[in-house]
């Protein structure tokens, strides 16, 4: 069974617009995981438009899943996530002014430097995983890094997903078979929803983790929290 983890962003969204502590981020993220998710989700930036760094030290009491925290390894963000010490860190390459993220990272171009970042991870005891798009020669870039795991950036098919063109999953498909082949486990993540989840999940073998934060809080206004995050796992079974 793929793992659900659920990212926690929009939940600190929301309890920063009026700054106190409605909703009770960590509230959540035990209410979460006690509805079945596998893990929590943070990806703090360093405006603390949403997720702070507090947080991310307060959420480790707190989490018993795997606990997974992404982001841009600039100075700040390594020596937080080296405090903290989470199941895995899941480095995206998004600029400090970014609303969300929106593209994978050139293995190729950043090979040394992320090569250097994962072994600093890594010799901490934490799984390391690169947001990365579908491209064969990036991911066979990726494996030299020493990383643990790649999480396929799925804009691109969710989009296509909604358009009808069901086609577009296959450069994921391939690119999953390419990195298992590779000896690096999957994750995917970026705009999947209670939509496209389960194709998705059929079609892309050895997935291991999907990261879903929008779209699961989104649907949650409607449908419940707890309803929606057993709407996931089961999609996923």
């Amino acid at each position: 069974m793929t793992k659900l983890s659920v990212n926690i962003n929009k939940i600190a969204t929301l309890r920063n617009s009026r700054g106190g502590n409605v909703p009770n981020l960590l509230k959540v993220a035990r209410d979460i995981e006690s509805f079945g998710a596998e893990g929590i989700t943070i990806h703090p930036r360093p405006d603390e438009r949403h997720i702070r760094y507090q947080d991310a030290r307060d959420l480790k009491d707190v989490v018993t899943t795997e606990y997974n925290i992404e982001g841009n390894p600039i100075q700040s963000f390594m020596d937080l996530v080296l405090e903290v010490k989470p199941t895995q860190v899941t480095l995206v390459p998004d600029a400090i002014d970014a609303i969300t993220s929106n593209a994978g990272w050139d293995t190729i171009k950043h090979q040394s430097f992320l090569k250097e970042v994962i072994t600093e991870f890594k010799n901490n005891n934490i799984r390391t995983s690169i947001f990365i798009d579908t491209d064969a020669k990036l991911i066979e870039a990726a494996a030299k890094t020493g990383t643990d795991r790649i999480e396929l950036y799925t804009e691109h098919f969710a989009s296509e997903f909604d358009k009808g063109n069901k086609e577009a999953i296959k450069p994921y498909t391939k690119a999953a078979i390419l990195a298992h082949k590779l000896g690096l486990g999957i994750n995917a993540g970026h705009d999947l929803s209670l939509d496209n989840i389960k194709f998705f999940k059929e079609n892309i073998p050895n997935l291991a983790e999907v990261s879903i934060g929008h779209a699961l809080i989104s649907e949650s206004l409607y449908l419940g929290l707890q309803n929606v995050v057993n709407m996931y796992l089961h999609r996923l079974c």
